[in-house]
């Protein structure tokens, strides 16, 4: 029998809906691994429109979105506000296109940063210790479009894994779609640069009525909630979604990013009153504290996967890829896959349940409980 089409992971809606009081859905289409559509949230005040994850920076989520907004007489002109949630291309994608077009105000979270923006490390591509003559040809080529469009590139994704291995993109066709055609749709695919930031607490007037900023960690280091306590509305982003667990990276500027994700789980159980909870993909849906155990007792599950897999292996100790292979599906294993793992291995580890060492370049973990 073949399981349903998770939520997340369906087309878009054709359809506008009010989901809460005075917000509206529109589903805008993308492509990625597991993922469909992306829920733009739109809402309407006195001064014109606030939008919430404008989507990605394609040419045709850019139409969907701007044909959706026309014909809920809501035009790209009125919007005066964008807030991202967080640093992904699949929520900042259209975010300076809007604000060149309607001169919005851009609202991220304090610690926004994307791959596209400057670094206190080395800003220089990160090649790999042997280098092809294709390698050279297309960092070449690469460095010469990043002169060309005044960009700068700085991605965890691009330099070997800490855990021993080659970069993750350095597959071409991986390459080609990540580093050098949002280089070559420079108009298109434009880094965000927020004009407001906020940090946790802080309040924001959307739709004629107030916003609390709710600064959630793990999924990435700056992702941010917005609870209406009012109306008892909470947009989540990725933070929590109906049917699947966001990614947890283990390839992160975050120091402890699944230490930091179960902490903000946990911190759900503590808002009152959310009657309707808004995520990033998928529908919505009302139990903010059910969904936050019920995803925080799946990563318990993991950890206790991790040890079991552990007490099997020889001297008890195995590779992230090792460990990989036990925790997701065959057609899953891979570099996200991998960095998943890293991220709760080096949770244990930092909890006192693991340690490691390096054989011949590969790190390797055991769990010690």
């Amino acid at each position: 029998m073949t399981a349903p089409v998770r939520e997340e992971r369906r087309p878009p809606e054709s359809e506008v809906k009010e989901v809460a009081p005075g917000v509206l859905r529109i589903q805008l289409p993308m492509n990625m691994p597991g993922l469909g559509h992306v829920n733009c949230y739109v809402i309407e005040d006195s001064n014109g429109v606030a939008l919430v994850d404008p989507g990605t920076p394609s040419l045709r989520s850019w139409q969907v979105l701007r044909k959706k907004l026309d014909e809920v007489g809501m035009p790209m002109r009125r919007v005066h506000t964008v807030v991202v949630t967080h640093s992904h291309p699949d929520h900042y994608g259209a975010a300076q296109r809007i604000r060149e077009v309607s001169g919005a105000e851009l609202v991220t979270h304090a610690n926004f940063k994307t791959y596209w923006d400057p670094h206190e490390e080395s800003d220089l591509i990160h090649e790999v210790a042997v280098v092809t003559d294709y390698e050279v040809q297309f960092n070449a080529i690469e460095r010469s479009l990043l002169k060309v469009t005044g960009r700068e590139r700085n991605s965890p994704w691009d330099r070997p894994v800490p855990w021993g291995g080659s970069p993750p993109d350095n597959e071409w066709r991986s390459r080609f779609r990540w580093r050098v055609l949002p280089l070559l749709l420079s108009k298109v695919w434009q880094p965000p640069k927020p004009s407001t930031r906020v940090v946790d607490g802080q309040v924001l007037s959307l739709g004629d009525r107030e916003w609390v900023s709710v600064h959630t960690p793990g999924h990435t280091a700056d992702h941010l909630c917005l609870l209406d306590p009012v109306g008892g509305t909470f947009i989540s982003g990725d933070h929590l979604l109906p049917t699947i667990t966001p990614h947890i990276s283990g390839l992160t500027t975050q120091r402890r990013p699944m230490g930091d994700f179960l902490l903000s789980l946990e911190r759900m159980y503590t808002i009152d009153d959310v009657r309707m909870v808004l995520p990033a993909h998928g529908l919505e849906f009302h139990d903010l504290a059910g969904r936050s155990r019920e995803i925080f007792d799946h990563h318990q599950e993991r950890f206790a996967t991790l040890t079991n897999a552990a007490v099997h292996a020889p001297e008890n100790e195995m590779t992230v890829p090792e460990f990989s292979k036990h925790l997701f599906k065959p057609r899953s294993w891979g570099p996200m896959a991998d960095s998943e793992t890293f991220a709760h291995l080096e949770y244990l580890r930092q909890n006192g349940r693991a340690t490691t060492r390096t054989v011949e370049g590969q790190l390797r973990y055991r769990i010690t409980e």
